[in-house]
């Protein structure tokens, strides 16, 4: 079968100890991201399975009509929004998805935070510049993390803020909040003291309809000066614009961020604000996890023209 994977930003996935799984099919892999769905349409036109990267690329109902060879989509990692699972239902395109832990995300954000609170990619790039200190750090220890939403990565992030010696708590549905209590973190009084009082939140809400613009600009403008806030989750969490009007006048100070309403992020306005520390969707871009998800996915293709298919939508 041809197989056609789109968005390899890395060059990585031939590398993968996974890929030999592919070995009996035709493979063209994409390194370059695109956007323009007629672009896309003809790499896909004599695709029998496409792999697709998280949300990296889209698959409309126009485009999906153009595609007759496509018979699967298997999706790293689960589906969302970018997947027209409808029109694939009238067409007869089988879309396949897999899992994560979310232990990659969870030490970026820590790695986010770290780095933040101690300035230490700008003290870094001073150095190699020939300079010597310029700026004073905050510890983590003693001060307040707020994590919103204790799931799967939110309870990895409380349970580093907690080694750190934070005092952690958290927001979110009854659900979620009755499993942090049960670990023994405590639970935000409200809404409106998390963000007054956290001198740092961390998101890990999963976006839909419900969520987008969740975080209002009412919430960021209660932080402190000091207060950082981190986004590994997604961008479209916190209400359009919001985040560069709120740092822009000072409440939060700081933010870490590694996602954007549209990537790749290079024109991002975020990118060169002083207080912003931005990095390319790295969450989940680790080997070990690449090699669970594209495994996952490459199983789901050869199960799938077996007639055997599995972890199907």
């Amino acid at each position: 079968m041809h197989i056609v994977i789109p968005e390899d930003y890395q060059n990585c996935v031939r590398d993968l100890d996974c890929f030999e799984k592919l070995q009996s099919h035709e493979v063209t892999i994409y390194n370059d991201s695109c956007n323009d769905p007629d672009a896309l349409v003809k790499r896909f036109q004599e695709a029998d399975a496409v792999v697709l990267t998280r949300e990296r690329t889209r698959l409309t109902a126009d485009m999906l009509r153009q595609l007759p060879r496509l018979k699967l989509i298997s999706q790293i990692g689960k589906v969302a929004g970018h997947i027209d699972l409808d029109a694939c239902r009238r067409q007869g395109i089988a879309v396949a998805q897999g899992s994560g832990s979310g232990t990659a995300t969870a030490e970026l954000t820590w790695g986010l935070i770290l780095a933040s609170r101690r300035h230490i990619v700008q003290e870094a790039n001073r150095l190699k510049q020939g300079m010597w200190q310029g700026s004073l750090g905050q510890k983590l220890q003693g001060h307040r993390l707020g994590v919103w939403s204790y799931g799967r990565i939110g309870e990895q992030v409380a349970r580093y803020g907690r080694a750190f010696g934070m005092q952690v708590w958290v927001l979110g549905r009854a659900e979620s909040t009755e499993r942090a209590r049960s670990d023994g973190f405590e639970v935000a009084p409200s809404r409106e003291a998390f963000f007054a009082e956290s001198d740092i939140v961390s998101l890990h809400i999963r976006l839909n309809d419900e969520t987008q613009g969740i975080v209002k600009r009412s919430d960021l403008a209660r932080m402190g000066p000091r207060a950082l806030i981190v986004n590994t989750s997604r961008a479209e969490l916190i209400e359009g614009g919001a985040l560069q009007e709120a740092l822009t006048s000072g409440a939060p100070g700081f933010a870490a961020v590694d996602v954007y309403e549209e990537e790749p992020a290079t024109a991002s306005p975020l990118r060169d604000m002083p207080n912003v520390l931005c990095t390319p969707h790295l969450g989940y871009v680790e080997r070990d996890n690449y090699e669970n998800y594209f495994g996952t996915a490459f199983d789901n293709i050869n199960h799938f023209f077996a007639g055997e298919p599995t972890n199907l939508v």
